[in-house]
Parts: structure tokens; C-alpha cells; sequence
């Protein structure tokens, strides 16, 4: 492996790799550091610029955006108390009054630190686990990637921000949209309602570009609220390396927690802030600074919130099942180049899933460095009025999505979609396990119906292979963990 590893930085570094892992890296932080943008917009939005790259390319401009969008959020959260995406929200409660205090620039400094060591926790978790959970993988049949499908839904609708009923109905939505299109067993079409295109089904691409991208413009064109605004004076460093160093049982700690709760399927950044925060909160000996400008809790939230990036990717690439809303996103990238996310992949294209590591960490390397050295003009971002930027973004995803299949149908997919996610984003509806229910349908569909057809229709078997009702009691157990500890706190004295 450490052969294949350093023969894929050797192509990395190659001219074309390395500039579309910078130019991706600072397209992420810029926007993620302008509020109401995100990286799921982005990463959607330039996915159908990378059909026709070669793999590793797309793969290094992608990964590069996802990196920096996730970083990039620090710059907002602290200057305007907006957090750049869900997982810096916990970052706004030390980094703003940080900020109002006249130390913006110490705050901004120590976010970018943090994300830097929690990226590479990550990376180096990425590297040693992905291997040993591929030849894993390859034990599975059709009775364990179905049950391993429900486990990551469960999941995905335990721990997804607000109402477990909400985040359910989302992913049943997500998979019944999914069901439109050629049976996957019989090739008989489903559900087409008398329209030709509809027999291969809504496009991935166009679904996705309007669940997130266009969703989110809808929603930054309304009249936008007034927030208090913090000037960044002054770039200079002001973190002295043994001042950082001396937070390593807080860092490596929040590394550890984001990279295993990234690890989780469609998790994501912001519950591994949460949690690294929280855990951060209860072992300080100063907890009654934390939420009044407390250096470890803006440590603790952006070291996590990195290090779930690289924790994504392990379920990503060795099962094919996403960790985050990008995941999902960058499956989609695999999948327009006929490539398909899991054990195998580690056989067939070895290239791509060390191309995936390789371009991990030079990312992060070229995020510490862009951002450290660039801050006072990342800061002005703040300013880039969203009159300009909303017309545009939405030409992109209009000429984007049309371009793949050169088909008007997949631009209204795509529209109907964004109101789709407008209406969720109303009625505080996850869009999570939505896209993540709607990518996984067909897996679970194919794999459960292979299943039943080898053992005749036998649903018993699923209990009689180990690792499937392994899985499922897993499934069973987090569905249930509500109502189990209702039930446990009422029986407590």
C-alpha cells in the first residue's frame, strides 16, 4: 500500500492535478466564507464542469472544494456570527466574542490551525482504516449491503439536526423519488407516467444541483437580514506554535470524535462539532469561558468539523455508502465516470481511491497555507453583495445540468427539485436524508431483491447470515433509541 500511496502523490503533484487541487481548495474557501453559500452548492454546481476530466482530475478539483468550503465557513462565522455551513455552527459561540473583543484575527488564526491538525488526524485514519474495511467488504452479499443500507438510513435519521419523524419522512421521500424509471430486475418501466423521459428515471445530477444549489439561491434571494459586521485590522500571526501546542489533548481528542463521527454514514460535520464541543465544554477546568471567547472551544468545533471530511470519505470509497451530503455529491462524480464507489474499486482503479488520499492531504496543505497567508482579504469577502452573485450561480446551474444529457427535461427536474428544497427548508424538513435516502434506494432495492430471489423468498434468511442481522439488530436498535430512553428515564428514581 505505501508504494501505491507515494506513486499517487507522484501524480498528484503532476502540473494539471496540483493547480485543480488549488484552484478547487480556494474556490471552496471563498465560498464558504461568503454567507449563504456552501460547499454542497459548489461541489453540485462544478460537477458537470468535470465531465470529460480524466478521474483523478475531477477527483482533485472536487476533494479540493470540499476541504476548503468546510474551512472556508470559519471566515463568516467569526467576522459576521454566520456560520459558513452547519458545522461551523458552534464556532460562532467563542469565535465572535473573540472577535468583539479585538482579537479576530488570533480567532481566525486558531480556526485555521485546528482545521489543519484535524484534517490530517482524519487523512492518516483514512489512509490505515480504508484498506482492512475494503477486504471486509468484500465478505458481503446482497443479504449484508441491504441491511448495512438500513443501518446508514437509520442513522442518517437519528442524528440529523431537529425532529427523527421529520428526518425519516425525508429519506422515505428520497427513496420513493428514486423508484421512477426501468425496474432494476425486470427492465419494465415504473412509474413513468406516460412521459418518455421519464423511463431512465430523474437525472442524479440535476436532482442534486436543485435540491442544494438552486434551493439555496431561491433562499438568498429574499431581502437579506442586517448582522453585525467585525473589521479584520490586522493579519499578523498572533498564535505562537507552543501557545497551540499546549491544546494538543483538545485537538487530538476533537480530531478523533470528528473523524469517527464522520465515519458514520451521512452524520456530517456538525454533529461531530457538537459533540467535540460539548465533550470539550465538560472536561475544561474553565467551562465558564466557553460561549464568552474560549480559544478551546474554537479549537475544539473546527478541529472536528475537519476531521469529518476525511472520516467521510472511508465508508464512501470501501462500501459505497456516503458519510456526508458531499459524499453523495462525489459518488455522483464516480458514477459519471463509470466508476463505482466500494471494495472493488481498491482492485479495479487502485489509482482513484489513493488519488482520493493523496489529494486529501495536499488540500489540507494548500488551505492552511492560502488561508493563513490570505486573511485579510478573505475577509473582505463579506462584502460581495448577493445581487451579483445569485443571476449568475443560477445561469451556471441552468447551462450545468442541461450539458450532461443535453436534455430541457433535466433543467426542469432540476427547478422543480429547487422548489422541492425551498418547501423542506420551510417546514424544517432535513435535506439530508432526503438526497441520501434517494442515492440509496436503488442499492437497497437491487440488493434486497437479489437477496430474496437467491433464497427463494426466504425473509428469514436475512437473520441467518451474522453481519446481516448483525446490521439489522443495529438498524432495530438506533430506530428504537428514543422511545428506549423515554423509557429508561421514567424508570429512573
Amino acid at each position: 500500500m505505501t508504494g501505491e500511496l507515494l506513486a499517487s502523490f507522484g501524480d498528484i503533484l503532476a502540473l494539471t492535478p496540483f493547480a485543480l487541487i488549488v484552484l478547487g481548495t480556494v474556490l471552496g474557501i471563498v465560498v464558504g466564507a461568503i454567507p449563504g453559500l456552501n460547499g454542497a452548492m459548489l461541489v453540485a454546481l462544478s460537477l458537470p464542469l468535470t465531465f470529460g476530466w480524466a478521474p483523478l482530475n475531477a477527483i482533485c478539483f472536487l476533494v479540493g472544494q470540499y476541504v476548503g468550503s468546510i474551512s472556508g465557513g470559519l471566515i463568516s462565522a467569526t467576522l459576521l456570527n454566520i456560520p459558513g455551513s452547519p458545522s461551523n455552527l458552534m464556532t460562532t459561540l467563542d469565535a465572535m466574542p473573540m472577535a468583539r473583543s479585538g482579537r479576530a484575527a488570533r480567532a481566525l488564526q486558531l480556526g485555521i490551525l485546528s482545521s489543519f491538525v484535524g484534517g490530517m488526524v482524519s487523512w492518516m485514519a483514512l489512509v490505515m482504516l480504508s484498506p482492512p474495511l475494503a477486504r471486509f467488504a468484500l465478505s458481503f452479499g446482497p443479504h449484508e449491503y441491504f441491511s448495512l443500507v438500513m443501518v446508514a438510513l437509520m442513522l442518517i435519521a437519528s442524528l440529523s439536526e431537529g425532529s427523527q419523524c421529520r428526518a425519516l419522512l425525508s429519506g422515505v421521500l428520497g427513496m420513493l423519488v428514486a423508484l421512477p424509471g426501468l425496474d432494476p430486475v425486470t427492465a419494465q418501466a415504473r412509474l413513468d407516467f406516460g412521459f418518455p423521459a421519464m423511463l431512465g428515471g430523474f437525472d442524479l445530477l440535476a436532482v442534486l444541483v436543485g435540491v442544494f444549489a438552486v434551493s439555496q439561491l431561491l433562499q438568498d434571494a429574499a431581502p437579506a437580514r442586517v448582522f453585525e459586521r467585525i473589521t479584520l485590522h490586522s493579519g499578523r500571526l498572533q498564535v505562537g506554535l507552543r501557545e497551540f501546542a499546549g491544546h494538543w489533548v483538545n485537538l487530538l481528542r476533537s480530531a478523533v470524535i470528528g473523524t469517527w463521527i464522520g465515519i458514520l454514514p451521512g452524520v456530517g460535520g456538525s454533529v461531530g462539532s457538537i459533540v467535540a464541543y460539548s465533550t470539550a465544554r465538560s472536561l475544561s477546568k474553565n467551562r465558564d469561558t466557553f460561549g464568552k471567547g474560549a480559544a478551546e472551544g474554537v479549537i475544539a468545533s473546527e478541529t472536528a468539523n475537519n476531521a469529518t471530511v476525511g472520516g467521510a470519505i472511508i465508508p464512501m470509497i470501501t462500501m459505497g455508502i456516503p458519510g456526508s451530503i458531499i459524499d453523495v455529491i462525489l459518488i455522483a462524480a464516480l458514477t459519471l465516470h463509470n466508476l463505482r464507489p466500494g471494495p472493488l474499486l481498491f482492485d479495479t482503479n487502485p489509482e482513484i481511491v489513493y488519488g482520493f488520499m493523496s489529494s486529501l492531504l495536499v488540500a489540507n496543505v494548500v488551505m492552511l497555507l492560502v488561508m493563513l497567508l490570505a486573511i485579510r482579504w478573505l475577509a473582505r469577502l463579506m462584502e460581495v453583495p448577493k445581487a451579483y452573485l445569485v443571476p449568475a450561480l443560477l445561469v451556471c446551474c441552468v447551462v450545468g445540468t442541461y450539458a450532461v444529457n443535453n436534455r430541457m427535461f433535466d433543467v426542469w427536474v432540476m427547478l422543480a427539485f429547487g422548489l422541492v428544497g425551498l418547501l423542506f427548508k420551510g417546514l424544517r424538513i432535513p435535506l439530508g436524508p432526503f438526497v441520501i435516502g434517494f442515492i440509496l434506494a436503488p442499492i437497497a432495492e437491487f440488493n434486497l431483491r437479489a437477496a430474496l430471489i437467491g433464497e427463494e423468498g426466504r425473509w428469514m434468511s436475512f437473520l441467518e447470515r451474522p453481519i446481516s442481522a448483525g446490521f439489522i439488530f443495529v438498524a432495530l436498535l438506533v430506530l428504537f433509541s428514543p422511545l428506549l430512553r423515554g423509557l429508561w428515564s421514567r424508570r429512573r428514581p
